[in-house]
């Protein structure tokens, strides 16, 4: 019902009858109850009187102590012994309601808790059913660990403006909360709770908020993904089952908190995920999309192709946020297929998360790596060639059965992917195992030359080699390192990708290899001597260089890419701020950076910076012969590549310019279709070049571009 009122509101202040505040009009933040201030409590020894949460309740005979109150953890101001639960009072002056914006209610407990404000319900954590309050004695269904004195954020419970007001009052209010811990044996009980007002001017008439304060939002430019793991905390292994809401109103629509879930609402099974990363703050996770029965559910979220596994990506030591989506923009333009990509923000347990980047987790799917569906069964003839996809990773000697090493220095892992290790057959596995040793063999040999050709797609291999080399990713060629291998009807080769894993590329690393836009990555950092040997042979370096010149003409031209990045940076917007109110890491290293910004916008101008330089210093050192005639090159290759049509900038103002597939851009028809799909612009001779849209208004349209041999679609969005 909040939901339907505002909606209305928001409709009446279109046309000047109402005004709503937002969070434009907070001037700052000021903490009116505080976890250390004193409290009145009552030991859950037996049943409270009914009326203890009301603002009227007689309370003079409880106990006083300061905040928190509880045992264990060394994060209690007054320690009580072991107990079921404790109910806790506070009541506080407000002076003047006219100049509070909004106010927002932070929670750091264990193991349980519901809290009212002047009798109203305004936030509860680890109860499960939304309409249950746990008796005196009852305990929540798990435990739930208090976070604050390990450094950790307190789930936040943001009162927005059409609620706050109907509750709160000049004078006295009085907050009331109700701590149940998991049981009497229970080594700790935890109730820190804060109370902060966002205060239209400048006045001063409470308290400084903590240092761990970050303000509170309530509407994004962004998707929104609210995910609630019901009292659970989200572990690298296993996952746990959890419930999660995607709010995606459309482009240049904004999604609110309380906005009902457009693309998703139901079950999920969430883990930590990454390395390195899990050392920081901000996590990494993949998800499964599941049914009410915990089988999987394919379902399309945020316009991507419907399937069940999902990876959110949250850029951290990439203080740009834009490396991963950059590359796999470049990877889908460039290759036949790289994870798709959308930045949303999220927030876990009503706690604010940041920006994150939701992608397609790599897999086997006619939508993702399109290779043939190896089952179980396929033990035998053409079903057990193919397909299987791998790389090469971190080795993991605990678990049995998850890779094998190279028989050749310096002995590379090659880590099972999908089907997993636990999913293949063990023919299956000693036939992949087999014939990446005979590969290796003959790319070892003599005459490896003449051969490798018979088990690499060297189409595949330069595209992976010229990406990775771009982004001069420190990780390139040893670490997810992604490849498949076909079946042996489909062409049998091993075919290179997807590309994988940038937030430390384009220089932000600090170790082992030289960051600068010099040099090739490729001869410092491969754990895999069949790299190097491929990158010898002379008809390779002729046909890279052909390619790259290709590439440069269109997907790679120097002002493409700067665009695109502008277009990421701009679609992020102010979402950035709110990330790094987050996470205060703006001018501070982060392991493992090489550049430190002070601000966001230096962030990013560093990264463009280093790119064009890098771009330039690849123009001039490619390797092969320049003097190459490359149609007869890549005709005589049979090239296939996969060249998608772009536009940028992308939203546009009123000029866009495409990047058209081919080395030669032949004359072509470019026709834009708006949101009903009829026809608003055409132009029948179309050579390149930018193309004026002003007269269009803002939206979303469909460009198609139209020729003798292809036919190509992008989406273009008209600010």
């Amino acid at each position: 019902m909040l939901w339907y009122i505002r909606q209305f509101l928001c409709f009446l202040s279109l046309f000047g009858f109402l005004s709503l505040s937002s969070q434009s009009d907070i001037d700052h933040w000021e903490t009116v109850v505080s976890a250390d201030d004193l409290w009145l409590y009552r030991l859950g020894t037996s049943a409270p009187p009914v009326n203890w949460r009301e603002p009227n309740f007689d309370d003079s005979e409880w106990e006083q102590g300061v905040g928190g109150i509880g045992y264990g953890d060394d994060d209690d101001g007054t320690v009580v012994g072991p107990v079921t639960s404790v109910i806790l009072r506070m009541d506080f002056e407000i002076l003047d309601t006219s100049n509070i914006s909004m106010a927002v209610f932070h929670a750091d407990y264990d193991d349980s808790f519901i809290a009212f404000l002047n009798g109203t319900e305004i936030g509860r954590g680890n109860i499960g059913d939304p309409n249950l309050i746990l008796g005196f004695d009852e305990s929540p269904p798990i435990d739930q660990e208090a976070v604050l004195y390990a450094g950790g954020l307190p789930e936040a419970y943001p009162l927005y403006p059409l609620f706050f007001d109907n509750i709160i009052q000049e004078g006295q209010n009085t907050l009331a909360i109700q701590v149940n811990n998991f049981g009497i044996t229970s080594s700790d009980l935890s109730s820190n709770f804060f109370f902060s007002l966002g205060i239209t001017d400048s006045s001063q008439n409470y308290e400084p908020t903590p240092d761990w304060f970050f303000e509170p939002f309530f509407s994004t430019n962004l998707p929104l993904i609210r995910i609630n793991t019901l009292g659970q905390s989200i572990v690298d292994d296993p996952r746990i089952v959890a419930n999660m809401k995607i709010i995606d109103n459309g482009i240049g629509e904004t999604n609110f908190l309380d906005d009902p879930p457009t693309d998703y609402d139901g079950q999920i099974a969430i883990e930590i995920r990454g390395a390195s990363s899990q050392f920081f703050n901000k996590k990494n996770f993949g998800f499964e999309t599941q049914d009410e029965f915990g089988e999987n559910n394919n379902v399309s979220l945020l316009d991507m192709p419907a399937e069940n596994d999902w990876i959110l990506h949250g850029p951290y030591s990439d203080k740009s946020l834009i490396r991963n989506a950059l590359t796999f923009e470049i990877g889908n333009d460039v290759m036949n297929y790289a994870s798709r990509t959308r930045f949303c923000e999220l927030m876990i347990n009503n706690q604010y998360t940041g920006v994150y980047l939701l992608m397609e987790k790599i897999k086997e799917d006619e939508n993702r790596v399109d290779i043939a569906t190896l089952n179980s069964d396929d033990i035998e003839g053409d079903d057990l060639t193919g397909g299987y996809i791998f790389q090469i990773d971190r080795d993991n000697p605990d678990v049995d059965g998850v890779g094998w090493y190279s028989s050749f220095s310096p002995f590379p892992f090659y880590r099972f992917q999908d089907p997993g290790f636990d999913q293949l057959a063990q023919v299956q596995k000693e036939y992949i195992q087999n014939w990446i040793f005979e590969f290796e063999v003959a790319i070892f040999s003599s005459n490896y030359e003449s051969t490798y050709q018979n088990y690499l797609d060297i189409e595949s291999f330069i595209d992976y080699v010229l990406i990775n080399e771009l982004t001069k990713h420190i990780d390139a060629f040893k670490l997810s390192f992604y490849m498949h291998k076909q079946k042996d009807s489909d062409g049998g080769k091993l075919v290179m990708g997807p590309i994988w894993d940038f937030n430390l590329g384009y220089s932000n690393f600090d170790y082992a290899c030289d960051m600068s836009p010099q040099g090739w990555i490729h001869e410092c950092n491969t754990f895999v001597f069949w790299v190097n040997k491929i990158l010898g042979i002379e008809s390779v370096q002729d046909q890279m260089h052909c390619r790259w010149k290709q590439l440069r003409q269109n997907e790679l031209a120097t002002d493409f890419l700067l665009h695109r990045i502008d277009s990421l940076v701009n679609y992020i917007g102010p979402a950035a701020n709110r990330n790094f109110e987050r996470y205060d890491i703006l001018g501070t290293y982060v392991w493992p950076n090489f550049f430190v910004g002070d601000t966001y916008e230096e962030e990013v101008d560093f990264l463009k910076g280093w790119l064009v330089q890098r771009l330039f210093w690849m123009d001039a050192n490619m390797l092969g012969n320049s003097d190459a005639d490359c149609s007869e090159i890549l005709s005589d290759n049979s090239t296939e590549f996969n060249s998608a049509i772009s536009a940028y900038p992308n939203p546009f103002e009123d000029i866009v310019t495409l990047s058209l597939p081919g080395v030669f851009v032949e004359s072509g028809e470019v026709q834009v279709y708006d949101a009903l799909g009829k026809m608003v612009f055409e132009i029948k001779n179309y050579n390149g070049g930018s193309i004026n849209l002003e007269r269009l208004l803002a939206g979303v349209y469909l460009l198609q571009y139209i020729s003798s041999d292809i036919t190509k679609a992008v989406k273009l969005i008209k600010k």
